[in-house]
């Protein structure tokens, strides 16, 4: 079986919609509460919601979002987030959150940050061993803001410490 890479591309406003979904269904699978209107507003316009945004597409078809927020840190010495980092359960494995995070890190870098902030429900087992394996480590948790007040890591990522 030959596995074929994710592309990672910057969205654009029209990719909304399409990036929502992907969201939501890994909101579905987890059993999360989705709210449009509301905690996932920032999604209705993702190239206006964040600093930056992109999507992984394999195949043409897209399976993942990740974002880049520079604002509202909560972590000390963080001076951006990473924000909707969601890969669709068939494309996990593939590099896909990988491909996204390293897009992340190469803005945050090329805009002059150096610490990274991660919120991340302390379910996403997969997903914190993908940000400790490029350096972030857990410092704190919390209950989150979410609809369904879930428990949360904050993880600190140190840019400088990731490999190029």
């Amino acid at each position: 079986m030959v596995l074929v890479a994710a592309v990672v591309r910057a969205a654009r406003s029209a990719d909304s919609v399409e990036a929502s979904a992907v969201v939501e269904a890994v909101y579905a699978e987890f059993g999360f509460t989705w709210e449009p209107d509301g905690y996932h507003g920032d999604l209705a316009d993702v190239e206006r919601g964040f600093a930056g945004f992109w999507v992984a597409e394999l195949e043409g078809r897209m399976v993942g979002t990740a974002g880049l927020a520079v604002s509202s840190q909560r972590l000390g010495g963080c001076d951006c987030s990473l924000e909707r980092l969601y890969v669709l359960r068939e494309a996990r494995g593939t590099g896909a959150g990988s491909s996204l995070l390293r897009t992340v890190i190469d803005e945050a870098r090329a805009r002059g940050l150096h610490s990274m902030e991660i919120w991340s429900d302390k379910r996403f087992v997969d997903a914190h061993r993908l940000y400790e394996r490029f350096g972030a480590r857990v410092v704190e948790e919390r209950v989150g803001d979410d609809p369904d007040a879930s428990a949360e890591w904050g993880l600190v990522l140190p840019l400088e410490a990731v490999s190029s």
